[in-house]
């Protein structure tokens, strides 16, 4: 059976449920609401959607000041939140509960200011990842975080989940492009942190909030970096032999210093899987493929390539194919860009997200196979190979109870190893409630206990983004290791 288990709703709360919906309505533009349990259900799962709940209600704000209100009244009537920016989170990072209400940031959806000469663009949240590089592209600039989801993803599930993408190699995550942001609090109290420039004075809240995962408070604006676009940018298609050989060059162009904007993985599984649904005109007689892009002038290119290329002839390259057009390289990039998507066509699956050390890739990337294959399933790898951030995709059949039980039991173990490797349970997806029971396999008791004191500074309740995160599963005990027993299980 599903291994993942939700609490109980509150039976107080559901039997309120008409007055907390007419109390929503009274602050609430009638758009902005949304009550009917048929609507509801487009709102009961997000990208985990092996797992699903019916929120209590749906709200839609178009301000700070409408969110503000609403918060401000859910927590007087003691009602559970779970923000959500496009339901894009691969750890059910905003899958409700029953007796929660979902505040949605799709209305917020505004690009408020751009400042070239300071590099800084201000957002509402509800503004998708792709349409701020579109906003500033042609004045030659962009935003370098980009998950695959961009097209749809928010930027407040980017700050909740301090998201990544192929070309944070070189750039950094989500955290190393966040400047400031406007932040409504459980009671419904506005906040602004950091601002339009660097290390802002006083204590770096900034960096709890990027990664949070929605338990500190709910992000409506955000002051990001831009960055002025490389004069040119190169991907190459390397295609290896085995899996074994391609995590073997990975690691030895880290090790040589070179810091490609990106590099990116697929074993044949999944380069099978991306070319017939792009048809980028990937190599299908290979075992695995690299995708590494250099970008600078054309010598800085050139000279960089060359580098690579003589650590590939080391590892057994045996496909090398440079994109020579635009249209070449957003074919290599949507095959890649589409691997989630394309896979989901040919199977279920739980897509993972641990790190290792990019020195272990070769002998992770084999136990990987054997972890899935000992259960009977399939597996097809697609990650950012440069950091070392693993996105094992476990294929299975949701309709059988059987193999999504085998496919979670693989999930976590794939996890547990990256951990014993001396990696971590996530890179860029985030803990929700996939990961949620694994923590005490990298955190003690302890740690769990203090990062559960800092969260119950900012809602001591516990009514933001519930049950995910932290285990439920001896959560009370970590509480009282951390002298702070007022936790809602």
């Amino acid at each position: 059976m599903p291994g993942i288990v939700f609490p109980k709703p509150d039976t107080d709360i559901l039997a309120r449920r008409a007055a907390i919906v007419a109390g929503l309505a009274a602050r609430l533009a009638p758009e902005c609401l949304i009550e009917s349990k048929t609507e509801r259900r487009a709102f009961e799962t997000d990208a985990l959607t092996a797992y699903r709940r019916l929120p209590l209600a749906v709200v839609l704000p178009r301000s700070s000041e409408e969110l503000s209100a609403v918060t401000r009244f859910l927590h007087a009537e003691g009602v559970k939140i779970v923000a959500r920016g496009a339901g894009t989170s691969l750890a059910g990072g905003a899958i409700p509960q029953e007796d929660a209400v979902v505040v949605g940031v799709g209305k917020l959806n505004r690009i408020l200011e751009i400042d070239y000469a300071n590099r800084t663009i201000k957002v509402e949240a509800g503004v998708t990842n792709l349409a701020i590089s579109e906003a500033v592209a042609g004045d030659g600039f962009f935003y370098a975080p980009d998950p695959s989801s961009q097209l749809a993803c928010t930027i407040a599930g980017n700050i909740a989940m301090n998201s990544g993408g192929a070309h944070c190699l070189k750039y950094g995550v989500t955290t190393n492009h966040v400047l400031g942001v406007k932040m409504v609090l459980v009671d419904g109290t506005v906040v602004e942190i950091g601002g339009g420039h660097l290390d802002a004075p006083g204590l770096d809240l900034l960096g709890l909030v990027v990664g949070s995962e929605g338990q500190l408070g709910i992000v409506t604006e955000a002051t990001l970096r831009i960055l002025r676009a490389a004069e040119d940018a190169r991907p190459v298609l390397f295609g290896f032999p085995t899996s074994e050989q391609a995590g073997a060059c990975v690691a030895a162009i880290i090790g040589a210093g070179i810091i490609p904007v990106a590099m990116e993985f697929m074993d044949k599984p999944a380069i099978e899987i991306c070319e017939a649904f792009s048809h980028a005109g990937y190599p299908l007689d290979v075992g695995a493929l690299l995708i590494m892009e250099v970008e600078g002038s054309a010598a800085e290119i050139d000279a960089e390539l060359k580098r690579i290329v003589a650590i590939s002839k080391e590892h057994g390259v045996a496909t090398l194919r440079e994109s020579k057009s635009a249209m070449e390289t957003a074919a290599i990039w949507k095959g890649r860009k589409s691997a989630f998507g394309a896979t989901g066509c040919v199977a279920d699956y739980i897509c993972m997200d641990g790190v290792i050390p990019t020195g272990r890739l070769p002998a992770v990337l084999r136990r990987v196979s054997e972890i899935v294959a000992a259960r009977g399933l399939r597996v097809a790898n697609v990650f950012h190979a440069g950091d070392g951030n693993l996105h094992p995709l476990i294929l299975y059949d949701i309709n059988n109870p059987d193999e999504q039980a085998k496919a979670e039991a693989a999930g976590a173990e794939i996890l547990k190893l990256c951990v014993e490797v001396g990696g971590c349970l996530t890179g860029e997806h985030g803990v929700g409630i996939e990961k949620r029971e694994l923590m005490p396999v990298q955190f003690s008791a302890a740690d769990l206990a203090q990062q559960m004191r800092v969260r119950a500074v900012f809602d001591p309740g516990w009514l933001l983004n519930p049950a995910k995160v932290f285990p439920l599963e001896g959560r009370r005990d970590m509480a009282q290791v951390g002298r702070y027993d007022r936790i809602a299980l």
